[in-house]
């Protein structure tokens, strides 16, 4: 894999201001082919450690030379114990110069953050733009369906709620995200409830992704049935990972991942902390 120009966070610091945020870095994407929406995933941030750090300011890097219009966060938003008193140092601090530039940030629950008033707190708070705990909203051509994959969720009841929503949903692109794996080859495995119930619900009513957290790595899975399925869980905590028949690409590294939404496709990127587009694909309609 090339590695791109923006590989020294200094320098791509330099480069965003003398060239403007209309450069890419991307050389398959020109400016006749815009995305209708650009945005990143990142999970398991909530450390406020070091790594956490890094992979915030490689975001910031690829920003600069690519605006991302919005975020998603997987889950396991403040460690150990989803303590919102803990919010500055696990999420206000990191993610500052996106906040001050009003780009907005969505998140799930993962099973760190229902340690502590089971989550509500989270769910309340603003910055993680949370109107429940689970909730769809849209932007664009695209429409995300946010879920509450924890052991103590109202399954039945979520389920019942997704379908509905899928059902109506008239978005060229349903995205789905959650903090557990439906498929996973890493530490914590598939989650077998969430293998029985969803694929069936993305393969009848066409969601081409899904994006989790919770196993602290990259994968990408060839596509199962219809649907890719991408963790990127490795915001600030690493763990190793395998390879399974349906992986498509798979590392261990401190990474996020940033998708981009055309008429036609999605254009999928894997970004480490030194600023590398280690794995890359599209998603056909």
């Amino acid at each position: 894999m090339k590695r791109r120009s923006f590989l020294s966070l200094a320098f791509l610091s330099g480069l965003g201001l003398a060239l403007g945020s209309h450069v890419r870095l991307d050389s398959s994407t020109s400016a006749s082919t815009t995305p209708l929406l650009r945005f990143a995933a990142v999970g398991d941030v909530g450390t406020g450690n070091k790594s956490q750090y890094e992979v915030a300011k490689a975001m910031e890097g690829y920003h600069k030379l690519n605006p991302l219009l919005l975020f998603l966060l997987t889950g396991d938003n403040i460690y150990e114990d989803g303590d919102i008193a803990k919010v500055a140092s696990a999420f206000e601090s990191p993610y500052r110069v996106f906040r001050q530039q009003n780009i907005p940030f969505y998140a799930v629950l993962g099973n760190h953050d229902i340690r502590t008033n089971n989550g509500e707190d989270q769910v309340r708070y603003r910055g993680y733009n949370m109107s429940d705990r689970y909730y769809t909203f849209s932007e664009g051509a695209v429409e995300f369906f946010a879920l509450d994959t924890n052991t103590n969720a109202s399954w039945t009841e979520e389920l019942a709620w997704l379908e509905e929503n899928l059902a109506r949903s008239t978005a060229v692109w349903k995205i789905v995200f959650g903090h557990h794996p439906v498929y996973s080859s890493g530490a914590h495995g598939n989650t077998a409830r969430l293998v029985e119930a969803l694929p069936p619900l993305f393969d009848r009513y066409n969601v081409r992704l899904y994006l989790n957290g919770h196993d602290h790595h990259y994968e990408r899975t060839k596509p199962i049935g219809k649907t890719t399925y991408l963790t990127c869980g490795a915001g600030a905590k690493l763990r190793p990972v395998g390879k399974s028949d349906w992986t498509a690409y798979a590392v261990s590294r401190f990474s996020f991942a940033v998708i981009e939404a055309y008429a036609d496709q999605l254009k999928i990127f894997g970004v480490g902390t030194d600023g590398e587009i280690f794995d890359r694909s599209n998603i056909r309609t």
